[in-house]
């Protein structure tokens, strides 16, 4: 049988067919879901999948990750028992199928059988045969990668939601999403909008609001989240470099205050600068889809659409200073970063990410190459749309240095193999995280920083990172699919185009695959940028003996503890509840007062439901009771050659900007590095 959806009334469609082969490549069928949200109380959505099996005992799957999410999240976990129908070859009304196939008889329901963790099998359908498949799914999930169900939202990625079905991930996909009444029942109906990169058909399905979407393919489906809720709205257009006109809209759900025409405002001018720089983009609409919480925070990229959770303190307010707050320039950053990730990972990606099975890991090196310039340019952007201005952008940069700075795994793990534990680290921090590795976000951005710098410099200021990104952006757009999988050896051939090879080869050699540290205060010195050292914030003051503690009514609970730290060799470890310092209740203050004594200090501390006591050394003890002219390594302890906090500062430009010979522009100060993107907008 062969079956189409006419997803108008929802009704199937079926034809006979008498071929019945196991590998029968002649059935072509639409696959249609019909997603229901009546239980959104319950946090549940009902699931009815309708397809023409291609194979006898078909077998369905869901992904275990969704990309740009690299840890195994295990939708599955979320389905509870998936059963299934096996449809005759008349047309039947879908208020039927369900029941009979000739309005007597009642359909058999089996239930699927479950072959692996996301795998289920159904052994009762032949080649050939129509099958409705019904499930649901948990949805309560606040984040930007799975669903989210209740009475305020209904918020899905396709990816937690829709079952595949094997062998036909290239078949056309056919969805509605059918709203109850009650969902509207205390809502301004004429808010209450669908949010999707995808576009929508109003349905009206038995009296009750749907909407219709279609996908080329099960692949592009789950490329494009939604969002249906009360939302505010604003539309703008953004124009490439060939004046061709990109519809944008912006979707705003969730409690807020915000103000809507100065977001419009830096939104528009943001995007405008992407486009001045890369020339065109790889779509033709984009959506941005945000919801407002009370502390949470993150985005995910989708090819023409980024779903963003915020909270609602980083909009901007109503009397936004023309200077962005440090909150709303959070927020400002988040968008940038999610933008530029259609060019920078949905198009331009990794080599392993290009035909990717969501069912298994994909490892590779290259992490920091995406998340890494990403998260440099998001923040630079801000500054070259004139959004933020130099001495903000300063301030944003130096708190990525401050946190690698504060990071003492970074003399351990490189930022090729961060990138390649992201499965098993990055998304599973604990106490030994930051003694142990370094995030390719943080890291990465400060690797692209120093590649961006010193390719400014080899090439007497002709060349920047920008021109590696749109390099391999265009050769991108001469591909058949618009896209290009790149590897480490492909960075070293587009590079080599703007340095000389053995210059990157020593700088990834250095700085990506090994731990030496980033020459970040020398290039930002030689591009008139310098770089100070807060002596009043300092180590001892923000992370005393070494060890990060919040206070508890119990006392003090060590939430970390430095490795070669004062309190790591006195014994303290992660988790301990300090509940007294010297004879006196443990509790922030106590601590700090001790955290440079000359003495030893007896403290008592809870380890599990143990008491413990240890004797700590402080380091102004040891450097009392050790010779100055020791070489004991416990004379170095936690003294480390790098600030816990730096600030940055543009030196005076004592050129003339009107200089144009090379010697001169190699000496022009901060302009050639902050003012980069003027020339690809001229």
């Amino acid at each position: 049988m062969t079956s189409v959806t006419n997803t108008a009334n929802n009704q199937f469609i079926n034809s006979n067919t008498n071929n019945n082969d196991v590998n029968n490549t002649n059935v072509i069928a639409d696959i249609s879901y019909r997603f229901n949200f009546d239980r959104f109380f319950e946090h549940l959505i009902d699931v009815s999948l309708s397809f023409t099996a291609t194979a006898n005992s078909p077998q369905l799957w869901l992904p275990a990750w969704i990309p740009g999410s690299y840890l195994m999240r295990e939708f599955a976990r979320n389905i509870t028992a998936v059963h299934y129908q096996v449809l005759d070859s008349q047309a039947t009304d879908s208020k039927t199928t369900s029941q009979t196939t000739d309005g007597d008889t009642p359909l058999k329901t089996y239930r699927a059988q479950k072959i692996d963790k996301h795998t289920w099998q159904l052994p009762q359908v032949e080649a050939g045969q129509t099958v409705e498949v019904h499930y649901e799914v948990y949805c309560y999930d606040l984040s930007v990668r799975t669903a989210y169900v209740d009475q305020q939202r209904l918020y899905g990625n396709f990816t937690s939601l829709a079952l595949a079905v094997e062998g036909q991930e290239h078949t056309p996909v056919n969805v509605s999403l059918i709203v109850p009444a009650a969902f509207f029942a205390d809502k301004e109906e004429d808010r209450v909008v669908l949010a999707s990169g995808l576009n929508s058909t109003p349905l009206k399905l038995d009296g009750q609001h749907a909407y219709g979407l279609q996908a080329d393919n099960y692949h592009e489906l789950i490329d494009y989240p939604f969002e249906i809720a009360e939302q505010d709205k604003f539309d703008f257009i953004i124009q490439d470099n060939e004046h061709q006109t990109l519809h944008h809209s912006f979707y705003l759900a969730g409690k807020h205050n915000a103000n809507m025409g100065r977001l419009q405002q830096d939104i528009t001018q943001i995007c405008q600068t992407y486009l001045g720089w890369l020339g065109d983009a790889p779509f033709s609409d984009y959506t941005f889809m945000t919801f407002a919480s009370g502390q949470d925070y993150g985005g995910l990229e989708h090819i023409n659409s980024t779903s963003l959770i915020t909270p609602r303190r980083d909009l901007p307010s109503i009397d936004e200073p023309k200077i962005p707050s440090a909150d709303y320039q959070r927020f400002l950053g988040l968008c940038s970063h999610e933008y530029f990730h259609s060019w920078w990972v949905k198009t331009v990606r990794p080599d392993v990410m290009l035909e990717v099975d969501l069912r298994r890991e994909a490892f590779t090196p290259l992490l920091w190459v995406f998340e890494g310039f990403t998260s440099y340019i998001d923040d630079f952007m801000l500054q070259a749309s004139g959004v933020i201005d130099k001495t903000s952008y300063l301030k944003l940069l130096a708190e990525q240095i401050n946190r690698y700075y504060q990071t003492d795994g970074r003399a351990y793990q490189s930022v090729a193999e961060s990138s390649f534990d992201a499965w098993i680290k990055l998304y599973r921090n604990d106490e030994n995280t930051g003694n142990a590795g370094i995030s390719y976000y943080n890291k990465g951005a400060l690797v692209a920083l120093c590649l961006d710098l010193t390719l400014l410099q080899n090439s007497a200021g002709r060349y920047r990172l920008f021109d590696v990104v749109k390099a391999f952006y265009t050769q991108a757009k001469q591909n058949d699919n618009q896209r290009v999988g790149i590897s480490s050896a492909d960075m070293g051939a587009v590079i080599s185009q703007f340095m000389p090879l053995a210059d990157w080869e020593d700088f990834e050699h250095r700085y990506v695959n090994g731990v030496e540290e980033l020459p970040i205060e020398a290039l930002l010195a030689a591009n008139g940028t310098n770089m100070r050292t807060n002596s009043k914030e300092t180590a001892d003051k923000h992370v005393p003996w070494g060890m990060r503690c919040t206070e508890t009514p119990a006392g003090l609970k060590v939430n970390r503890v430095q490795r070669d730290s004062v309190a790591a060799i006195a014994g303290i470890s992660a988790h301990d509840v300090i509940v007294a310092i010297d004879g006196i209740k443990a509790d922030s203050k106590q601590l700090a007062s001790f955290s440079n004594a000359v003495h030893n200090v007896e403290c008592y501390l809870f380890r599990r439901d143990e008491l413990i006591r240890v004797n700590v050394l402080p380091k102004a003890a040891i450097k009392m009771q050790q010779p100055a002219s020791t070489d004991s390594s416990t004379n170095d302890i936690n003294e480390k050659a790098f600030p816990h906090k730096v600030s940055l500062h543009l030196a005076k430009d004592d050129v003339s900007s009107r200089a144009s010979d090379e010697h001169s522009l190699n000496n022009a100060g901060w302009q050639p590095w902050l003012n980069a993107i003027e020339r690809y907008q001229n």
